[in-house]
């Protein structure tokens, strides 16, 4: 099984940290960036097309929960069954930079932050 490490390309286009994630960590994917397996996630997709390495670099929303490729129903099942705020994610991603916030994920050893 792998270390939990910081790492800014484990930073996954939705805001995630795959870097703390246990199919990650037991190497069963290889992170959203590389997992070509992935082609079904719309964030991934908009990312991707419009040269974003996640949606923290996206300008066409004020507010991210306004884009439907980010706020969509899997985000919302997601949200609930791991109590996941991806949109705080993403706000730490644009306050501090991928590399603090990958150290911050790493040193919670967490994938994502709670929702409260």
């Amino acid at each position: 099984m792998k270390e939990i490490v910081a790492d800014r390309q484990l930073v996954a286009y939705c805001g995630l940290y795959c870097g703390a994630c246990k199919k990650y960590l037991a190497e069963k994917c290889p992170g959203c960036h590389k997992n070509k397996k992935a082609s079904w996630c719309a964030v991934r997709k908009c990312a991707k097309e419009n040269n974003f390495y996640s949606c923290a670099d996206c300008r066409l929303y004020s507010n991210i929960m306004e884009c439907g490729k980010f706020n969509n129903f899997f985000s919302k099942v997601f949200k609930v069954l791991f109590k996941s705020d991806r949109q705080a994610c993403i706000q730490l991603i644009k306050d501090k930079g991928y590399v603090a916030f990958a150290q911050d994920m790493a040193a919670k050893k967490v994938m994502t932050l709670k929702a409260k």
